[in-house]
Formats: C-alpha cells, sequence, structure tokens
C-alpha cells in the first residue's frame, strides 16, 4: 500500500471506529504471517505489556499461521499506531 492509499484507509478507519465504538474499548486485531517463529515474535512484542490476549494457530498444512489479538485501547488512534506497528514487520497481511 503506497502513503496515500494508506493515509486514506487510516483516516477512513480512524472514522468508522469513532463513529461504531464507545472508547476505551476491547479491539479484536488478525493478522496472518508465514509461520516463522520470529515473525511471530515481533508481532508479540508490539503487544508486550498491554495486557493484550493473543491466540496463534497455524493453518492446516502449517505454511502460515494466523494471530489474533484482543487487547483494549482508549481510542482510535491507538489502534491504527498498532496496525502502522505491525505492518513494519515484513510478510503480515492484516485482515
Amino acid at each position: 500500500m503506497n502513503k496515500e492509499n494508506a493515509e486514506e484507509f487510516y483516516a477512513r478507519l480512524r472514522e468508522q471506529l469513532e463513529e461504531s465504538t464507545n472508547w476505551p474499548s476491547d479491539y479484536l486485531y488478525k493478522f496472518i504471517v508465514l509461520s516463522d517463529p520470529e515473525k511471530i515474535k515481533q508481532i508479540h512484542k508490539i503487544f508486550d505489556n498491554t495486557g493484550a490476549v493473543i491466540e496463534s494457530k497455524q493453518s492446516k498444512k502449517g505454511k502460515y499461521t494466523s494471530v489474533s489479538i484482543t487487547v483494549n485501547l482508549n481510542n482510535p488512534d491507538e489502534v491504527i499506531e498498532k496496525y502502522q506497528e505491525v505492518g513494519k514487520v515484513e510478510g503480515v497481511i492484516s485482515l
């Protein structure tokens, strides 16, 4: 995603979150990543000390891992900040 598309995406997401959610609130992230322990560890580290509940599940053939993270956040900006941090981990797909 190029910078302009990313800015547009996050602006739209911020709007939707402001309209649909009372903050602070739990937010569920879902990511797909190659089953590389280092990449999964990087995602976990981003949510360290946040009280997040993290569940990982490998695909049937074990090539990919889905990572679901539920965390209580104060506002849409915190949601977006975590998406941007995870986006720096190579090969992660945000759902």
